[in-house]
């Protein structure tokens, strides 16, 4: 199975903090608007069927399904999964989920799905490209993948590490490893040996100043691609 144990526990044990918007999970909070208005700006979510691998607590499946998607969210995690349950009744929010990897659902539920979303997870699994493929099986034809993960250079080290972990406690010390990160060139190529056609690349940077997050064309660190399965 394309998981790491060490993985499923670090966030397993910050699970009970994931809806907090000023705890171990700030960042996704505040990211969360971008990347949710990016996707449906790309791929119109009312309506369509998504797949959010790696779904954690629930914040992306919970805001893409506000937007009128019928999604189902999936992860390994047990303890996230119970948090995005949970919040899903206390909510109201008409979402699914399910304890099963990417791959396993790939074998069998191939092509059913409009959208399918793959956020801050390739960068904790053992085989990233093993995630990537089984996302393009998951996908119908002409459908969209989306992916966000961080850059491997020195700047992301010293930005998405030293930085986010270390100086400005934006995220839990070990959240990250540097060798896991992928270059934009290495994600592409997985993509396109998966069958995907890479439609657009967006870089999301933040400014420590107002604690705001942003997307543009800086994909040095932090950045984003949208993916479109061939007919």
């Amino acid at each position: 199975m394309n998981v790491d144990p060490a993985e499923l526990q670090k966030f397993s044990e910050l699970s009970h903090r994931w809806w907090d918007p000023a705890g171990s999970f700030r960042p996704l909070h505040e990211i969360n608007p971008l990347r949710l208005d990016w996707i449906d700006q790309r791929a119109a979510l009312a309506g369509k069927r998504v797949l959010d691998v790696g779904c954690g607590g629930g914040i992306l499946s919970e805001s893409m399904s506000a937007r009128g998607a019928d999604v189902l969210g999936i992860d390994l995690a047990d303890k996230p999964l119970r948090v995005a349950q949970l919040h899903a009744l206390e909510s109201g929010a008409r979402v699914r989920y399910r304890a099963i990897s990417a791959e396993e659902l790939a074998l069998e539920a191939a092509a059913s799905f409009d959208i399918v979303t793959c956020m801050e997870l390739l960068e904790h699994v053992p085989d990233p490209d093993s995630t990537v493929a089984a996302c393009a099986t998951l996908v119908r034809p002409q459908g969209w993948v989306f992916f966000s993960t961080i850059n491997r250079n020195a700047r992301a080290f010293l930005m998405a590490i030293v930085g986010a972990e270390y100086v400005l406690g934006l995220l839990p010390r070990g959240t990250h490893e540097y060798a896991r990160f992928i270059r934009p060139s290495e994600l592409a190529r997985s993509a396109r040996t998966a069958d995907l056609e890479v439609d657009e690349l967006r870089g999301m940077s933040y400014r420590p100043l107002g604690r705001t997050y942003l997307l543009g064309t800086d994909t040095r660190v932090n950045y984003l691609m949208a993916c479109r399965k061939a007919s």
